[in-house]
């Protein structure tokens, strides 16, 4: 954990130095569309159950209701053009970076849900998937992201508990990047 942390330390800084003009560049167009802060910030369930702030690119309207992804009856109705793009993309999750940095998160790691997905919350707190920082990305977003239910996202996070990994870490990270270029597994209308 400590190599991993390490690793998680060094590459989310030389990131966000590499990448601040850009990341300036999209706040500011985020802006331009719509009103409201570039920054989407909500409350989500962190290592060992606790509360953190987790950062976003917003992608859709300030008057979206706080809900899973996979809950939302009609995503079009709240999805900005420039967050379109940026969830075809992934860029939105690009400020996780200093969730990184403040040590809320990881690259890797069970994605942190909302307080609404109790049983998730429940499941990982009983079978100890919540000693693992939350990730950018891992093992559920691989395989399927937004379109799993609640009960097989604990499923890929239990088999990532039972099996993480350096190298099972290496190889998330490379499916994930291999899937943003190919735009698999993404709902582009949702946070």
């Amino acid at each position: 954990m400590f190599f991993k942390r390490l690793l998680d330390i060094i590459f989310s800084l030389i990131l966000t130095v590499l990448l601040a003009p850009f990341l300036f560049i999209i706040a500011l167009l985020i802006r331009v569309e719509s009103k409201g802060s570039p920054i989407f910030a909500q409350k989500r369930v962190g290592q060992h159950s606790k509360s953190f702030t987790i950062y976003k690119f917003r992608t859709m309207r300030i008057d979206t209701p706080d809900v899973p992804t996979n809950e939302f009856n009609d995503r079009d109705k709240y999805i900005t053009k420039m967050g379109k793009f940026l969830r075809v993309t992934s860029l939105d999750e690009l400020p996780q970076l200093f969730n990184i940095i403040k040590g809320d998160m990881s690259f890797v790691g069970p994605r942190p849900p909302l307080f609404s997905q109790s049983e998730l919350v429940a499941n990982r707190k009983e079978h100890g998937v919540d000693k693992f920082k939350p990730g950018i990305t891992g093992w559920a977003q691989i395989n399927g992201r937004d379109d799993i239910d609640d009960e097989q996202k604990f499923e890929y996070d239990l088999y990532y508990k039972q099996n993480h990994s350096l190298i099972l870490d290496f190889k998330i990270v490379l499916i994930t990047f291999l899937q943003v270029i190919k735009q698999e597994g993404l709902i582009e209308n949702g946070d």
